[in-house]
């Protein structure tokens, strides 16, 4: 299981529309080239490094189940990140996320 950290109205537009065109915070996938995601005891990280400024509220945790994935998963250490972090080379469907989880601090 991976996670990927969302804002939640971005959430709400994928589950509607069925597609999720994000990589990161304000990034595509078409801009980045793959979907920016964490392990368990990395997202924590992610969220006070990019989404300080938000409320809990305003997030939510997406658990995905790779196995559901039509794109590759690579556990990799990019651009000076501090540790190795999964990354998908492509969509992430919707179907994918078996479950979401609300954010605390």
């Amino acid at each position: 299981m991976i996670l990927h950290l969302a804002v939640r109205s971005e959430w709400d537009d994928a589950i509607a529309s069925g597609s999720y065109p994000w990589s990161t915070r304000g990034l595509t996938l078409e801009h980045v080239g793959y979907v920016h995601c964490s392990f368990e005891h990395q997202w924590r990280g992610v969220r006070e490094r990019f989404y300080a400024d938000l409320r809990d509220e305003e997030l939510v945790l997406l658990e995905i189940d790779e196995s559901r994935l039509s794109s590759k998963v690579v556990v990799e250490r990019l651009d000076g990140a501090p540790d190795e972090f999964p990354h998908i080379y492509g969509p992430l469907e919707v179907d994918a996320v078996v479950s979401t989880r609300p954010v605390t601090a």
